[in-house]
């Protein structure tokens, strides 16, 4: 299914499958933020919330928010049915598999990968980047031979199906492959917020990316500032969508300051949504979309396009968001 068939049939349904009647009513038509005292963990798309629930086994025993959210994303990556996070995404233009991931602490601690191939893990191997260099990013074959040499085993990819799928989308696709042009097919995330006992904040974000997209490709997903951020004076922030979009302007950095000049974070993400509408003569098909949390428990979310939704889980149970947005499809 196209991925904007996708948005305009499928996500109605799905978060209010995850609430009752009334609420869920009140969402589909006025978006949705709040506040909450305690744990919380918010993460984009419905995937999120079984990525929740994992996160959610940290928090609710007191754990720490970097840990949680290691553990939540990981569940996405290990759905090999998801086809725009782990190896079992979706190819680049040339059949290769390529992950990008990044994580961020309350200290501003922070590691990445971009361009990683055969290693199921990859938020897992930007955590050990945080942990155990001096570095922020490591890319391609640096960030595979330092997996492996970190005991993380080497799987492959892409998957069966996923290759015919890619076989199929080749043969349908020729002048991709002799222009440089990529099609816009779900280049999803999931990007992860944590706020535990202790008051403080961690990020994760995890993806594919670009379905069939150029060979080293890489987008916002693992670079801190642009596809997460997060300052525990402050808040946290992390994007999906088109990753160019997000980079151009910082995005989560720029919903975090913004936070930090005395927005909520649903202001915040919409006047982030705002600079990418002012900054784009054609707006056909460009969603993104931005989740925040500060400090003090406020959430939300805001995107270009109907469609974004959010995982959101506290003391009082999990539920799917619908978030507020610019335009219709």
């Amino acid at each position: 299914m196209r991925r904007r068939t996708f948005f305009k049939l499928g996500l109605a349904g799905t978060a209010l499958s995850f609430m009752k009647p009334a609420k869920a009513g009140e969402l589909i038509a006025n978006g949705f933020s709040g506040k909450v005292d305690g744990p919380i963990v918010i993460s984009t798309w419905k995937h999120g919330m079984a990525a929740n629930e994992n996160a959610w086994k940290v928090l609710k025993d007191g754990g720490k928010a970097i840990d949680a959210v290691e553990k939540g994303v990981r569940t996405t990556e290990d759905d090999l049915s998801n086809r725009s996070v782990g190896i079992g995404g979706r190819p680049d233009r040339d059949g290769h598999v390529t992950l990008d991931a990044c994580i961020m602490d309350e200290k501003s601690r922070c590691g990445a990968v971009a361009y990683l191939e055969h290693i199921k893990h990859p938020i897992s191997v930007a955590r050990a980047v945080m942990d155990y260099t001096p570095h922020v990013m490591l890319v391609g074959e640096g960030a595979k031979q330092f997996a492996l040499d970190y005991g993380f085993p080497k799987v492959k990819a892409p998957l069966k199906e996923v290759k015919k799928d890619w076989k199929e989308w080749k043969k349908e696709n020729k002048e991709a492959f002799e222009k440089p042009e990529i099609n816009h097919e779900n280049h999803d995330t999931i990007g992860m917020l944590a706020l535990d006992s202790d008051g403080n904040l961690s990020g994760a974000c995890t993806t594919s990316g670009w379905g069939y997209k150029l060979p080293g490709r890489v987008g916002d997903s693992p670079i801190i500032g642009a596809g997460l951020f997060v300052d525990n004076e402050v808040g946290a922030a992390c994007a999906t969508g088109l990753g160019e979009a997000v980079i151009r302007i910082a995005g989560s950095h720029t919903v975090v300051e913004l936070m930090r000049q005395g927005r909520t974070p649903e202001q915040a993400c919409k006047e982030a949504v705002d600079r990418i509408i002012a900054k784009h003569d054609d707006m056909t098909g460009l969603q993104v979309g931005f989740l925040a949390l500060d400090r003090n428990g406020n959430y939300g979310g805001y995107s270009t396009y109907y469609g974004f939704n959010y995982a959101l889980t506290t003391e009082n149970g999990a539920q799917l968001v619908d978030a507020k947005f610019d335009r219709n499809w």
